[in-house]
């Protein structure tokens, strides 16, 4: 068996990462035109044009990385049973229960090995694109009206309510335009900062630059503190509960993000009362995205089950494309539905994977049972 073992993973093995290797060629290929288009814009050099479609590599890498198991296993299971390789494991004892076991093993490594590179690696590549890019521009804008983050915390004055706006972020990860309006308990608009840029503290304390503060009177004085004071301070401080976690998760796409802070993210939207369908969707669909890799092995299984001495294999590989494809489409289509539809987030990640699964068993039953 140690044999058997050692043939099907190094089959399999190979072919998943040729057809790896190919579909990352062509990425890049792309990538790296749609670069070239920046070319004769100041300062965009053929250098910056190769880095920047290298970075992308990775996060490529994690969203092909289930199709090319899917097409690598049913290229080489495929092959084998053309050759009539598979039907002489078939006989010499390798029953099909076992031959699942076997791709199960090989697809955990591959879903460990997905769950790396999306955990690891392609949060730190997209920032660094993401960065690259504002770099060159100038800074990246954050949409029409920026990116907005609530606060609720006690104070020696009572409950305070913070609304930040954050219209930005530079080439170095420096906040841009930002405006900060506190609110009493009753919703009583109390002050306002308005800064040209930012940077958050270790300590979750911001040091705000070329700041203007304005506070309005509560109505409960007299005289001059019932007067707008109005200041313009050079180098503000200011005290909070947002960490650079939470305003990197709200100022850069959510590819930016890990599993962890994905969740972390969530909790904070919970606790604030806002929204959190999206980032939770997104969440289980990062943290469930890796299984994908066991499901569509599964569903190359029953392609060495097939009668293919007359030929075929181009056929079959054609249509493990097309299951992948139809993958990902339902994969990323649940994810929009679900947010329409406001359907329970792990429900809306794990259905694609679950109907998939489902396909891949109900064949390699019918076929082990009927052919």
């Amino acid at each position: 068996m140690k044999t058997v073992r050692r043939m099907l993973y190094r089959d399999i093995g190979s072919s998943v990462f040729f057809v790896a290797l190919a579909f990352l060629s062509l990425s890049y290929f792309i990538d790296f035109v749609d670069e070239l288009q920046k070319l004769d814009r100041s300062g965009y050099t053929l250098l910056r044009a190769i880095l920047s479609a290298s970075v992308e590599l990775p996060g490529n890498l994690y969203e092909l990385m289930p199709i090319a198991v899917l097409i690598g296993s049913i290229y080489a299971l495929s092959r084998l049973a053309q050759t009539s390789e598979f039907t002489i494991l078939r006989t010499g004892g390798l029953s099909p229960s076992r031959a699942l076991r076997l791709l199960t093993v090989l697809a955990l490594f591959f879903s460990a090995f997905t769950f790396a590179i999306g955990e690891y690696v392609v949060p730190f590549t997209e920032r660094q694109m993401v960065l690259m890019r504002a770099d060159f521009a100038g800074g990246r804008k954050i949409g029409g009206t920026g990116a907005w983050l609530k606060e609720r915390r006690m104070t020696e004055l009572g409950e305070r309510h913070y609304s930040v706006n954050v219209r930005g972020i530079d080439g170095k990860g420096n906040l841009e335009g930002i405006r900060i309006f506190e609110f009493d308990a009753d919703g009583r608009h109390l002050s306002r900062i308005n800064a040209r840029y930012g940077v958050v503290g270790a300590d979750r304390a911001w040091t705000l630059s070329d700041a203007e503060v304005t506070v309005w009177p509560t109505g409960s004085g007299k005289g001059d503190k019932d007067t707008v004071a109005h200041s313009v301070e050079s180098s503000l401080r200011w005290s909070t509960t947002l960490s650079a976690a939470v305003v990197s998760a709200a100022v850069l796409p959510v590819k930016t993000m890990s599993t962890a802070e994905l969740w972390r993210y969530s909790r904070h939207l919970s606790d604030q009362e806002q929204a959190t369908q999206r980032y939770q969707i997104q969440f289980w669909k990062k943290a469930l995205y890796p299984l994908a890799c066991i499901v569509l092995t599964a569903l190359a299984l029953p392609f060495a089950y097939l009668h293919a001495r007359g030929g075929g294999i181009s056929l079959k590989v054609f249509g493990g494309i097309m299951l992948g494809i139809g993958f990902v489409l339902l994969n990323n289509v649940a994810g929009h539905i679900g947010m329409l539809r406001d359907w329970t987030p792990w429900v809306v990640a794990a259905t694609p994977s679950l109907f998939f699964l489902m396909i891949s068993l109900a064949a390699f039953a019918w076929l082990v049972r009927y052919r």
